[in-house]
Formats: structure tokens, C-alpha cells, sequence
């Protein structure tokens, strides 16, 4: 069987890992201000609990310095 697609470069895959790791930063950002608006509006601990679980986002365990 022969393959007849051209090999991406390492110049290639070399912006797709940069974009990838661009693309992880910012989605981690984005979760953490969700979850600081959600512990803002949160009647209690079991609250907040519930509905970070149902976003699916984690409270983590790290404090994390205002954004």
C-alpha cells in the first residue's frame, strides 16, 4: 500500500503545538472566571459545589490571584 499525502513539516506541527497550548491557556482562563462568578453567586459551599459540578467545572485547591 502506498501513501500518497504529502508529510506535514516540523514548521507545521511546530504552530499547531503553539496553537494548541495558546488554545489551553485561554480555556483555562476562561474556566477559572467561571468559577469565580459562580462562587460569587453561590448561596453556600454546597451551592458553589453543585453548580461548578454541573458546568463541569473544578474549584481546584490552589488560590489563584485576581485576573
Amino acid at each position: 500500500m502506498s501513501w500518497t499525502g504529502s508529510p506535514s513539516t516540523n514548521e507545521q506541527n511546530g504552530s499547531f503545538a503553539a496553537a494548541q497550548a495558546a488554545n489551553d491557556t485561554s480555556n483555562e482562563l476562561q474556566n477559572r472566571r467561571a468559577a469565580r462568578v459562580v462562587a460569587g453567586r453561590a448561596i453556600d459551599v454546597d451551592d458553589c459545589a453543585e453548580m461548578l459540578a454541573m458546568l463541569g467545572l473544578d474549584a481546584g485547591t490552589e488560590r489563584v490571584a485576581a485576573d
